[in-house]
């Protein structure tokens, strides 16, 4: 059975790269549907209490209304996928690309939650989650791919011990997955 949020390979139109196949972050829907019910739950709460306290009106409506908008916007997931020699983020409104055949720098940003700063030698950066890449093989693949050719080439000038890192920290996730499917765990 097909669901619309696999990550498997698509045949798409020509890329900057010229990959034939694209993959895109398998949980990025049911992410986005958590985002937009957080947000519609806090709407419908703060007009609950506001009805209930007997002081709704219109302009109240608004401001609860501007206000669960901006909880979607907070919350509202990075679309990540990958191709060969490419990785790219897209927000609501932008979309960042960088060529992992020509990564510069790869670092780790600690922090509320951990972000992976890739670096190419056109001086695009992304952020990326490595949740994402843990969870979606996939992606891993593309992105792990183009850098062992940055890595070859040269241009890998830092973070290739943390990209080994997260390689094992992937392929232990992946190996625990099949174990869990296969009930050996």
């Amino acid at each position: 059975m097909e669901h619309g949020n696999d990550t498997r390979p698509q045949p798409t139109g020509a890329h900057p790269s010229g990959a034939g196949t694209v993959v895109h972050d398998r949980g990025w829907t049911q992410d986005a549907r958590t985002s937009a019910g957080c947000a519609g739950a806090l709407f419908g709460l703060l007009l609950c209490v506001d009805w209930a306290a007997g002081s709704l009106t219109w302009w109240r409506g608004a401001l609860w209304l501007l206000l669960a908008l901006l909880l979607l916007l907070v919350l509202f997931p990075v679309r990540v996928s990958a191709g060969r020699n490419w990785l790219a983020t897209r927000r609501l409104y932008r979309t960042r690309r960088v060529r992992t055949d020509l990564l510069t720098a790869v670092r780790p940003l600690d922090g509320v939650t951990q972000r992976l700063v890739l670096r190419d030698a056109f001086g695009n950066r992304i952020e990326i989650d490595p949740e994402v890449l843990v969870r979606n093989p996939e992606l891993w693949y593309w992105l792990h791919e183009g850098a062992r050719g940055s890595e070859a080439a040269g241009t890998l000038l830092s973070g290739a011990t943390e990209l080994h890192h997260l390689a094992r920290r992937v392929d232990r996730e992946t190996a625990l997955g099949v174990f869990r499917a296969s009930g050996l765990e």
